[in-house]
């Protein structure tokens, strides 16, 4: 764990240049292509994911020809990371933390969000966005200067990913990542 880290800390605040499967065209095969995250902004984290699984609803994005379809873009959200780097204003995590991305929103302060009864954050409301929560743009763009969308908030197809920390839980880091990655959909959608 202690090589992680050092390594980890040594790309905070820096682009990061790794490998993504890109899905350019409706129901065509993704591409590995080598991609840069930027650094997270206020209010998120950068991700270094450890494990990602396939769910239906990236199959069924990747088919769409139309909006929210849109390519080139990052799929995936089913996936347990380690926090690489913070953005300002980020208290509740540390470079790291074990976490998993859940694609609906928990702002922890609204009253749904502090509710037994709802899952729905009512300062964040879901929808199917290619861009990040809080500014509507990307953190991933080609090596030639292209902008891909984002998924879900997630884009878990990548070795990293920038995620809002609504969209971030953290985790045991003793639950095996292969497991942990399912409770990133599974217990959203119940």
């Amino acid at each position: 764990m202690a090589a992680t880290q050092a390594k980890l800390s040594k790309t905070g605040g820096k682009p990061i240049h790794c490998r993504a499967a890109v899905a350019r065209k409706a129901g065509e095969p993704l591409v590995i292509e080598e991609v840069i995250v930027a650094p997270p902004k206020s209010c998120e984290v950068r991700l270094k994911i450890i494990c990602t699984s396939l769910c239906h609803s990236d199959v069924t994005f990747w088919k769409l020809k139309d909006f929210p379809g849109c390519f080139p873009r990052i799929l995936g959200h089913e996936a347990f990371g380690i926090v690489e780097s913070v953005g300002e204003n980020v208290q509740d995590l540390k470079e790291g933390d074990s976490v998993i991305p859940i694609f609906l929103p928990d702002c922890t302060e609204c009253i749904d969000c502090t509710s037994k009864k709802s899952n729905n954050c009512s300062k964040f409301q879901f929808k199917v966005s290619p861009w990040m929560l809080r500014d509507g743009t990307s953190r991933f763009t080609t090596v030639d200067g292209e902008t891909l969308y984002h998924f879900l908030s997630v884009s878990s197809f990548a070795e990293y990913t920038v995620v809002d920390i609504a969209n971030v839980t953290k985790i045991d880091p003793h639950v095996p990542p292969n497991r942990a990655c399912l409770f990133s959909c599974g217990v959203s959608t119940g």
